[in-house]
């Protein structure tokens, strides 16, 4: 008897993933996103979004560079910055998989739209939703970025490079 050949079926490759965002600027809960990410693939790219429908406080060379200088130990991940989609930077850097974190429902149900609209445009692009660390479930840049600018310091919440910087730009010296 001859056993028929079975289709192969793409297989999807957890090797190379994506995390895209406009890190304006990068919190701990974004490095703890990173981490979580370093664990689950063999080379992590963060990718700093150059989003024209965004004005951020931070120029994308001192966001790529805050996000660097906060990640330099780990050695599986990058960072490097784009224009465009996420789904076409996923597909240059040869990766399959976007990986993005979720810290309440609201985030899901803007998380899922912005999925869904991915796999559209890519089908063959996974997306990987990771929930931080519930320290930092409520961390958000732009709250961060008005605690400094109200005065606060934002030290528990970024890097101390980050916490410094954002005093600069947000508190600037009379």
């Amino acid at each position: 008897m001859k056993k028929k050949a079975k289709a192969k079926k793409k297989r999807v490759s957890l090797n190379i993933a994506i995390y895209p965002g406009t890190f304006d600027p990068v919190t701990h809960g974004h490095l703890n996103l990173i981490a979580r990410g370093a664990k689950l693939f063999d080379h992590l790219i963060v990718g700093v979004a150059e989003n024209p429908l965004k004005t951020p406080l931070f120029t994308l060379e001192e966001r790529v560079a805050m996000i660097a200088h906060a990640v330099k130990n780990m050695k599986s991940v990058s960072v490097e910055s784009f224009e465009g989609l996420a789904v076409d930077f996923v597909r240059s850097k040869k990766a399959n998989v976007l990986l993005r974190g979720i810290r309440s429902v609201t985030d899901f149900e803007y998380e899922y739209q912005i999925a869904l609209t991915n796999r559209s445009l890519a089908p063959d692009v996974e997306t990987l939703f990771v929930m931080p660390g519930e320290e930092f479930s409520f961390i958000s840049s732009s709250i961060i970025k008005n605690v400094v600018a109200s005065g606060g310091d934002a030290a528990e919440f970024v890097t101390s490079k980050v916490n410094r910087k954002l005093k600069e730009k947000l508190r600037p010296k009379k």
